[in-house]
């Protein structure tokens, strides 16, 4: 069931150093242009790297936070055409968080690297980088990238006690579900 997937997906940054079987690459491909987009538009854009080099260099894109990519076999970059939607943000972190969750149905692990508004160094930002990096087009915009591969530790669920539930109102803001 889908929210058994969401109990047990947890954010992995240790992998282990067994590659990606082409056909898992692939099935993430497939689940990520499936992606919902507003309007259908689909601004977005992914480059799929397994190159161990280019890997290391996107794990430079900023200082803090995307290192533990250098040890990943995949790292997915989200890019996306602002001039094609009002809500390409939107868009682009949708497919993102697609790439986690058919990632975790495939037994693999996965985090999210926040790019867009990050810097790299104090002359351009991350995004800017990768998309040297990569030969992305100046005209996109690079939102985030993942991290996948095969998780070193198996992490347990988040309890259902520590949900957050205050943060979840019915009928009107603040109103508590009646007991």
């Amino acid at each position: 069931m889908f929210i058994d997937l969401l109990r047990n997906r947890r954010s992995i940054r240790a992998y282990t150093d067994r590659p990606l079987e082409r056909e898992k690459i692939e099935l993430l491909t497939e689940a990520v242009l499936r992606a919902p987009s507003s309007r259908g538009i689909n601004p977005w854009g992914f480059v799929f790297v397994t190159d161990p080099e280019t890997i290391t260099r996107l794990a430079q894109a900023k200082p803090h936070g995307a290192a533990f990519l250098a040890k990943a076999p995949l790292a997915v970059v989200v890019y996306a055409d602002p001039a094609k939607s009002d809500v390409w943000v939107e868009d682009a972190a949708i497919a993102t968080l697609i790439v986690h969750l058919a990632a975790a149905d495939l037994g693999l692990g996965s985090c999210w690297i926040q790019i867009r508004r990050r810097p790299h160094d104090d002359s351009r930002s991350a995004g800017q980088y990768i998309a040297e990096v990569l030969g992305i087009p100046r005209s996109m915009e690079i939102e985030a990238m993942v991290a996948v591969g095969y998780p070193v530790e198996e992490k347990k669920p988040h309890p259902a006690a520590s949900l957050e539930r205050d943060k979840v109102s019915f009928e009107r803001y603040g109103q508590r579900r009646p007991d």
